[in-house]
């Protein structure tokens, strides 16, 4: 795996964790599902460990792709750690929102990807 790949998996885990805890806790389900996107991804446990400290810090904050298809990805995978724990919040809603906006993505993409994500098992 190249160093680019590498730091691009690594920064989706991060975004991963961001999301998690954005709504204040770190539950069991959402746990879960950052561990085996972690293993998916190929990354080791110190990753998991990077990622959860920087999610936990004060500076945490989402990491946007540039390319297009990335951006879509990143979304389906935010959607996917949103549901994880059955409920969503409000502070998850606007992270959310907040980020398709700074990625310039109209409400028609939004509705698309939550679609496609939701629908997809």
């Amino acid at each position: 795996m190249t160093e680019e790949i590498l730091n691009k998996r690594r920064r989706l885990l991060r975004n991963l964790v961001v999301m998690a805890v954005a709504d204040g806790s770190l539950g069991e389900r959402e746990v879960n599902l950052v561990a085996d996107r972690c293993l998916a991804l190929g990354l080791n446990e110190d990753d998991l460990r990077q990622a959860i400290e920087f999610g936990l810090g004060d500076d945490a904050a989402l990491e946007l792709p540039a390319e297009q298809t990335e951006r879509e990805a990143l979304l389906e995978e935010l959607v996917r750690v949103m549901a994880a724990d059955a409920q969503m919040e409000e502070s998850e809603k606007r992270l959310f929102a907040l980020a398709a906006v700074m990625m310039d993505l109209t409400r028609e993409d939004v509705d698309r990807i939550i679609d496609k994500t939701i629908n997809t098992p």
